[in-house]
């Protein structure tokens, strides 16, 4: 249960980041406005509490782990907000780092 909640809370903190940081992009890059800019920074704010529930206590490895996170979830949300089609290099990719992921946070450690 420990691994599937703490994949639960990875996809909430993609979610948090790249959401909050796409709300800025279309408040300022594309002119909607500060509302949407001010809801990117809570979003962001919120990723930043949803990173503190992972089980494990070592910042350095969750927010490394959360780097390959990060990655196919950009890559997911420009798929689904902005029409953006991946190709087999930025897919291979995707999961080369879901590999890494796997490996940070879930492979057997003595001690």
């Amino acid at each position: 249960m420990t691994i599937a909640r703490s994949i639960l809370l990875f996809v909430l903190a993609a979610l948090a980041e790249i959401g909050g940081a796409w709300l800025i992009w279309q408040g300022v890059r594309e002119h909607r406005g500060w509302i949407w800019a001010g809801a990117g920074v809570v979003a962001l704010g919120l990723y930043g509490f949803v990173a503190t529930l992972q089980p494990d206590a070592n910042f350095g490895r969750i927010l490394a782990a959360y780097g390959g996170v990060f990655v196919v979830g950009s890559l997911v949300w420009g798929v689904v907000a902005d029409g953006f089609r991946p190709d087999r290099w930025d897919v291979t990719g995707a999961l080369v780092c879901l590999v890494g992921v796997a490996l940070i946070m879930y492979a057997p450690r003595s001690g």
